[in-house]
């Protein structure tokens, strides 16, 4: 046969070797027909062997979108009707009081001093005729957990009370807190925990003395602590369930009472004192009136001695405007230096001082920031002191998993992280801490003299 007719045929014939390669699109297309196969015989399959699965519930409910008002309207009508039945289901105060006097009735002799106490038969009795609502609280779990050290085996009517009491607050507040949850996702935005403090202020006697000019600086003063410690990845938003396992609440509602003494409320962030206080120093440092702080100006911070580095520091990792400082961002910077012990306050300076963003500090950031005190000191006329000194006693403080790093989890284990941050951002600080013994010398010899007196 002609080679050229061999060669014509050859090329007709459609190409059936199987080790030829398949294009990309030939080997997806085959692998759709495969996957479409299989997943019909299963389906199919499944369908005729088991009907139940037709008797799942709906377990998922998309949120309806911004343009979807008839569903947005119909979702948080439901939730108002859901709070509303919840907050029925609580004690009122005259169900309260019907529990104390039954709970009177049926205590159990013989009291220890002036505290009268119930043991269990008692307690099932006082269950019964409590009511409905009550129920929840007589549990033998409850009974457990208040029963201590009592020969008798009883507990504590007025710790029961008190117990009953706070679980009912909670609740409240709880119920108080959701209906600011715009989403229903069990979270607070900041506008959202910011309409609920601004119109609580009117229920606490203790800022009836706050002019309304000033209600928006305070409402921003009071919401800066719940986000700075509850929001440390400065999500936006934080859980109502924080909200409630946390103190702050309780300071906030202590406002409450009016006869709160002067110390309580110098140390307490929320009430009025501490909130112009806190203004007060802002617009003192604010010299030239614009309503912000440029790094000259926060400079006078405190006892104007913190070094220009850390300031540095502070104007490149916080939020500024054009180089300068709001009062929101200002209120972050004094809550962390206020509050150094905390864990959410040491996030904040250990963030400022890591300025290679490793996540640890070493003996080059930590000689970074001691230099500038070390310039001040000669400054302020002091003999520097040397930083391998210094080094090695922060390193004994911190006592670092690495001896060659410290994160911020040692500075928190540590229980010295408030000591170590002074020591490298503020020169009186430093003074402080180097000076120790000497300001503990003096201050037991002028309370004996004191006492000679």
């Amino acid at each position: 046969m002609d080679w050229k007719e061999v060669l014509r045929r050859r090329l007709a014939t459609p190409n059936t070797d199987p080790n030829k390669k398949k294009s990309e699109q030939e080997l997806k297309d085959e692998e759709m027909d495969l996957f479409t196969k299989y997943y019909s015989e299963w389906k199919g399959g499944r369908k005729n062997t088991n009907e139940f699965y037709k008797m799942i519930p709906r377990f998922y409910y998309r949120l309806p979108a911004e343009d979807e008002v008839l569903l947005q309207k119909l979702r948080e009508e439901s939730r108002a009707v859901f709070l509303q039945r919840k907050s029925r289901e609580l004690l009122d105060n005259e169900e309260l009081q019907n529990l104390w006097f039954l709970l009177d009735k049926h205590q159990t002799p013989p009291m220890i001093g002036e505290e009268a106490m119930i043991n269990y038969e008692n307690f099932l009795k006082v269950g019964e005729k409590a009511g409905p609502k009550c129920k929840q609280f007589f549990t033998a779990k409850v009974f457990a957990k208040l029963l201590h050290t009592d020969s008798y085996g009883r507990i504590s009517i007025m710790q029961f009370f008190n117990y009953v009491m706070r679980k009912v607050w909670l609740h409240q507040t709880r119920i108080g807190l959701s209906l600011y949850d715009v989403a229903g996702q069990g979270y607070l935005r900041e506008s959202d925990l910011e309409n609920y403090i601004l119109e609580l202020i009117p229920t606490l006697p203790q800022l009836d003395g706050l002019e309304k000019s000033f209600y928006s600086f305070y409402v921003c003063t009071a919401v800066r602590k719940f986000f700075f410690f509850l929001d440390p990845l400065r999500t936006g938003k934080i859980k109502i369930q924080d909200i409630l396992a946390c103190s702050f609440l309780d300071d906030l509602l202590e406002l409450r009472d009016e006869e709160l003494s002067k110390e309580s409320q110098e140390t307490n962030w929320f009430s009025a004192p501490s909130a112009l206080r806190v203004y007060g120093q802002y617009l003192n440092l604010d010299k030239d009136h614009n309503g912000m702080l440029s790094k000259e100006e926060l400079s006078r911070y405190g006892t104007a001695t913190m070094t220009s580095v850390f300031l540095d520091r502070v104007f490149q990792e916080c939020l500024t405007y054009d180089g300068e400082m709001d009062y929101k961002t200002y209120l972050d910077f004094v809550l962390a230096l206020e509050n150094r012990k905390e864990p959410a306050a040491l996030q904040y300076i250990f963030k400022l001082l890591d300025i290679e963003n490793k996540g640890y500090l070493n003996v080059f950031s930590l000689n970074y920031f001691f230099r500038a005190i070390q310039e001040l000191m000669k400054i302020h006329g002091q003999d520097p002191v040397s930083f391998q000194d210094v080094k090695d006693e922060i390193f004994d403080m911190v006592k670092p998993k690495d001896p060659l790093k410290i994160s911020l989890q040692d500075l928190i284990n540590s229980n010295q992280g408030d000591t170590v941050t002074t020591i490298l951002i503020d020169l009186n600080g430093f003074w402080t801490y180097e000076n120790r013994e000497a300001l503990v010398a003096n201050d037991n010899e002028n309370s004996a003299d004191l006492d000679d007196t």
